[in-house]
């Protein structure tokens, strides 16, 4: 199960980086098992950007991160497997796809003056589509237990 929030200042959070597996210990919020899942992470993007125009020409500078964060993520200790936190990581990768979709967006846009709502639209209707892929992936893994979807 994948739960998406908007980040806040100082929040414990780990940015997604190759090569950096998570483990059960990095999940560190109150299991909620009311809710019939082995477990839940809670990964996505932000950014900040700064900008200044120089002889007319505009200087964008934007910086784009995926996070995981421990405070919001828990699992079931009578329930983890490997399995399970294998299916936990995707999670959190698919977040690191769609920053790099974010990315992508940004690099091919010709910003206006509105620079602050433009890159906040991409950055809605990205959010949008990687909520929806999250969903899905759980829909066809059927959290986790359908094993050939997973």
């Amino acid at each position: 199960m994948g739960l998406f929030f908007l980040p806040s200042m100082g929040e414990e959070k780990i940015e997604w980086t190759e090569g950096y597996n998570l483990q059960w210990t990095d999940f560190k919020a109150k299991t909620a098992v009311r809710y019939g899942f082995v477990a839940s992470t809670s990964s996505g993007i932000a950014y900040s950007y700064s900008y200044r125009e120089v002889n007319g020409d505009k200087k964008i500078k934007v910086n784009v991160v995926c996070n995981f964060y421990p405070q919001k993520s828990w699992y079931s200790k009578n329930d983890a497997t490997d399995y399970i936190l294998k299916h936990e990581q995707t999670h959190f990768d698919i977040s690191e796809l769609y920053k790099r979709i974010y990315k992508e967006r940004i690099n091919k846009t010709h910003f206006s003056d509105n620079i602050k709502e433009e890159l906040e639209a991409l950055f809605y209707q990205t959010e949008d589509e990687c909520v929806a892929m999250q969903h899905k992936f759980d829909t066809e893994s059927d959290h986790s237990k359908n094993k050939k979807k997973n």
